[in-house]
């Protein structure tokens, strides 16, 4: 399931439950909705307000921190393209073949992970796309620098290749979700129990209704926002990919 079909799910509970709660008050016994009813049910779901409220908050600076990490490091390999391509450059023309090699492997990581087809899967650990790129790197250490300021150039081309390298893996593990379904799980029950028990206090009116609306709403949007930066390829938040696409246009140059 993508984010928009677990917000859509989170508010289809948050509100149920809290028509729900509603409908329970019309159908109790008036003795379960007497004071000391009341009191104990807002102690019981003030700790599940509460635990929530800690999770939710938890969990939206873990996912914000972990799409943060993501843009940085695109943005710190597209300075790190730039600056490979301009130290081959400063080699000599033989490293011509190895330049157009980068071109295409930055060509190809731009369409396969902002591609316009939402269907198409992001996958930066490919064994071929793996190997291409490791290739990079190989042969530029299989140059053969005449003097000492080729060897210079060398040394700092292999240090950029493998830098590139490290932030690939990198961007490749933050791909996969990281919030277990369980999780989530535990947490659309948690919410439920708490609009239900609000609709189970409160009166039936329109004002009511929409404020619960309004509510469930905002809850379902948070789960949406913390779905999506958790996906930082995928969806409708995604890493800017302008950085990268800034260095592509300047290879070659």
């Amino acid at each position: 399931m993508n984010s928009i079909s677990i917000g859509t799910l989170v508010f289809a509970c948050t509100f149920g439950g809290a028509l729900a709660g509603i409908w329970l008050r019309a159908a109790l016994p008036e003795h379960h909705l007497s004071s000391e009813s009341k009191d104990t049910v807002k102690l019981g779901i003030g700790l599940i307000a509460t635990m929530t409220a800690l999770v939710l908050g938890l969990v939206t600076a873990s996912a914000k921190s972990s799409f943060d990490d993501v843009a940085k490091a695109v943005k710190h390999t597209a300075a790190d393209v730039l600056a490979l391509d301009r130290t081959l450059a400063r080699y000599g023309p033989e490293t011509k073949e190895i330049r157009q090699a980068l071109h295409g492997a930055i060509q190809h990581r731009l369409e396969l992970s902002w591609s316009e087809q939402s269907s198409r899967a992001v996958r930066l650990d490919e064994p071929d796309t793996t190997r291409g790129a490791e290739g990079l790197v190989d042969r530029i250490r299989g140059l053969s620098p005449q003097n000492d300021h080729q060897r210079w150039l060398q040394s700092r081309a292999v240090n950029l290749g493998e830098a590139i390298l490290d932030s690939r893996w990198m961007i490749a593990s933050s791909i996969t979700a990281s919030i277990p379904v369980p999780f989530l799980t535990i947490l659309i029950f948690w919410l439920t129990i708490i609009f239900t028990s609000f609709g189970l206090f409160a009166p039936k009116n329109a004002t009511v209704i929409v404020v619960f609306f309004v509510c469930t709403l905002s809850v379902a949007s948070a789960i949406f926002l913390i779905l999506e930066m958790d996906s930082p390829f995928e969806g409708l938040m995604k890493v800017s990919p302008d950085p990268l696409r800034y260095a592509f246009s300047r290879l070659n140059q």
